[in-house]
């Protein structure tokens, strides 16, 4: 390739020719996609040097400084396999040129992807010498044992510091909140891991805290959210929660201005149990009647309405059933109250519990951790990929001055309440 051209430039025209001759097989897709990864790194790094050195090149500026002097080669480990990007070296100035693209260092570059298969490996079960095996079978370079020792040690970092980070700018619309029981210890009891996510304000996802919470008791959740006020959480609009007495009860006195939204789905789950195993079709009745009504209401009166009617129908043949649903009422319909298209996505923690059962997927094969660190750092790991994978809100401008009125009406309501 000539020194004249552009590493970048030269991508792009190798690019050109695959897509001409067309992509035929799929070993030809996947030459397309590496080179289009490439293209990307390639790209930003000759960026950073346009910005470092005040000119692109060839360009001729009073004001420039340094030069370029050819390239030097770098592998970088991704998730595509192991690439290479051209470096360019820097000549003519005392301050040394490092990207914070692909920065300086002896070994390979590992990527978020790469390491996100080595946790997973681990997560797995597997040794240290199989993760090894793995990624040299899959065509992502060489690893070392040291090297997949070192990155679950850098996962336990990683996770101490997610835990410490502040929490200050986060305007949070929804919390949601939920635990699971997993083994933490080499011996006794399974203990709760109680987990913390919601949406901010721009529609973002926020994972906010992974901790140990023992038996999940109110004093567990309570020191949770203290945690997370002390971080800088403000309160948030709405919290969603099952309906466990110590949840509930901490959430109330954290955040005694905030709506609170008993999880639908964790309701119909105990309704139903309550309702005769053998009589499909009733169950199936009470369900439709169940989601007819949520879906159909148009504000959080209306909702509870349709609600009571339901316990109507089931409170002589079946008195459980409809105290199960009569419990709480004005909590499940609260959801309602908020922009019509964010409903359903603001009334359960169904999204928590399929990452929560996502980490007692990963972690049975572990059978027992060595302790509350290796097993609170492996749920964040598994719960921050999850999580991160989902989609956003994407609020729409009119939901987002729906939300921006909602928010202003609650601050004016909150002085009042205060001194009433």
């Amino acid at each position: 390739m000539s020194t004249r051209i552009a590493p970048s430039a030269a991508l792009e025209a190798a690019i050109e020719e695959f897509l001409a001759e067309g992509l035929g097989d799929g070993e030809r897709l996947a030459e397309v996609g590496r080179l289009g990864a490439r293209l990307v790194l390639q790209r930003a790094v000759e960026e950073e040097v346009t910005a470092f050195l005040g000119r692109a090149r060839y360009e001729r500026r009073p004001e420039a400084r340094g030069w370029r002097n050819g390239n030097r080669p770098r592998p970088v480990q991704t998730a595509e396999g192991e690439l290479e990007i051209q470096v360019p070296q820097i000549r003519g100035l005392a301050e040394k040129f490092v990207s914070s693209v692909i920065p300086n260092g002896r070994t390979a570059l590992r990527t978020r992807p790469l390491e996100a298969l080595i946790i997973g490996g681990w997560v797995r079960g597997l040794s240290d010498r199989d993760i090894e095996s793995l990624v040299r079978e899959a065509g992502l370079g060489q690893i070392s044992k040291s090297t997949v020792s070192q990155i679950t040690k850098e996962l336990r970092a990683r996770y101490q510091a997610f835990q410490a980070r502040g929490l200050g700018e986060v305007e949070l619309l929804v919390l949601f909140l939920d635990a699971i029981y997993l083994p933490t210890r080499p011996s006794g009891a399974k203990e709760g891991v109680l987990v913390a996510w919601g949406y901010d304000e721009t529609g973002q996802r926020v994972l906010l805290d992974v901790v140990l919470g023992q038996r999940e008791r109110f004093e567990d959740w309570l020191e949770m959210g203290r945690g997370l006020v002390r971080r800088g959480l403000r309160a948030p609009m709405l919290v969603v929660t099952d309906g466990a007495p110590g949840l509930i009860r901490a959430m109330e006195e954290l955040w005694p201005d905030s709506d609170r939204q008993r999880c639908t789905v964790h309701v119909l789950r105990n309704l139903v149990a309550k309702l005769p195993k053998q009589d499909v079709e009733l169950r199936q009745r009470v369900e439709a009647t169940y989601w007819a009504a949520l879906d159909e209401a148009t504000s959080p009166a209306d909702g509870e309405v349709r609600l009571r009617r339901l316990v109507a129908d089931l409170e002589r043949p079946y008195p459980s059933a409809a105290a199960c649903l009569a419990q709480d009422l004005p909590a499940l319909c609260l959801h309602l109250a908020y922009p019509l298209r964010l409903r359903k996505r603001l009334r359960s923690t169904n999204l928590l519990e399929r990452s929560l059962e996502e980490v007692k997927r990963r972690t049975k094969v572990i059978g027992r951790f060595p302790g509350e660190t290796s097993c609170l750092s492996l749920c964040w790991a598994v719960l921050d990929l999850f999580i991160a994978s989902a989609r956003g809100l994407a609020f729409t401008a009119l939901e987002h001055r729906q939300l921006a009125q909602m928010r202003a009406a609650r601050t004016v309501r909150t002085p009042e309440s205060l001194t009433a």
